[in-house]
């Protein structure tokens, strides 16, 4: 049986859409080099405003290194990254990725390093703003609802449940507004990595996953510490279904205390763990290199954005995420300062 290029389109479109929602800039090529899709973060960053089917020499005197690093891409079967790039007509340093994509086609992954001559101007598609606003609309009848079940039942599972919905369609709101703000700051406070656990944990209770036994392993010595508990929820929330979505049946998060350690190649002297412990399949060998970048993914059918949100929000609050893995015990560890982030 052949294959539905419809089908195929709508793939497509998904995918693009998902890679909208990052604000990590990120550029797909196809196999002869020519732009098939950016997200605004790229056209931010780079300045390439008009990409549609343009080719990779557009980008200037860079684009001759990212042509050669994806010859060496496509040679080595894996990604490439490339450090410190000064992109012309941009107020940027940036670091870049190429990585492989579709067909030997390639993903090209840009991050700002440093600002030379930083404008701040907040540039964001039509498209996005109206999906933002599209989602928004229906949350504000969902958690309605979900208020008016909780007021009403006087069964307390019932009332749990509602309550869950209520915190899904805020967290649901606040990730809206991110899209429509992109590149904007955590929203720091004051909170407790077992709360966040804890939530985390109730929801995937609450997606009726009855083979998944869940394990805490909690060190209850832990200070609290400054995060944004719906981002941080966020990256726990990857990881575990990642892990659900690997064969695992069972999991444990585990917290623990780290002294003087370096973060981003900085001294910490109290960092805070959360780790996700799987019984899973483990992380094949030839993905392992490239895991965090974007359309990345062990599962024929998976979109490859989970980890690197989760990267993104490690980074967002001056942490790391790690991993190591063997069949059968895999293991992400999400390490924070007991500091808060700079800025």
């Amino acid at each position: 049986m052949g294959t539905d290029p419809h089908a195929g389109l709508l793939a497509r479109k998904r995918t693009f859409a998902l890679l909208d929602q990052l604000v990590t800039g990120v550029g797909l090529l196809d196999a002869g080099l020519c732009f098939v899709h950016v997200n605004s973060a790229f056209i931010e960053i780079t300045r390439l405003a008009r990409w549609h089917n343009c080719p990779l020499s557009r980008m200037g005197p860079v684009s001759q290194v990212l042509a050669t690093s994806i010859q060496r891409m496509r040679e080595l079967g894996s990604g490439v990254t490339l450090r410190d790039l000064v992109l012309p007509g941009c107020a940027y340093r940036v670091d870049m990725a190429v990585s492989p994509w579709d067909d030997d086609g390639a993903l090209i992954e840009v991050h700002q390093r440093s600002a030379l001559d930083l404008e701040s101007s907040s540039k964001i598609s039509q498209t996005l703003r109206g999906l933002a606003h599209e989602v928004k609309n229906p949350l504000a009848g969902l958690r309605g609802a979900a208020q008016l079940l909780e007021r009403r039942s006087g069964d307390l599972q019932q009332k749990h449940l509602a309550r869950l919905i209520i915190g899904e369609a805020d967290r649901l709101a606040a990730l809206t507004d991110r899209l429509l703000h992109p590149g904007g700051k955590p929203h720091l406070s004051v909170i407790n990595l077992h709360e966040v656990a804890e939530r985390a944990c109730a929801l995937l209770d609450a997606e009726a996953e009855p083979n998944v036994r869940i394990v805490r392993d909690y060190d209850p010595s832990l200070p609290s510490l400054r995060g944004d508990a719906d981002r941080l929820l966020q990256l726990l929330l990857n990881l575990m279904r990642n892990a659900i979505q690997a064969g695992a049946q069972h999991l444990t998060v585990r917290t623990r205390a780290q002294h003087n350690i370096l973060l981003a190649g900085e001294p910490v002297r109290l960092g805070l763990s959360i780790d996700i412990v799987d019984d899973g399949n483990g992380i094949a060998e030839e993905l392992r290199d490239s895991l965090f970048l974007p359309l990345v993914s062990g599962r024929h059918d998976g979109c490859g954005i989970g980890l690197a949100v989760a990267r993104e929000i490690a980074q967002e609050h001056a942490g790391q995420l790690s991993f190591r893995s063997v069949p059968g015990d895999t293991v992400f560890s999400l390490t924070l300062p007991l500091e808060s982030p700079r800025g």
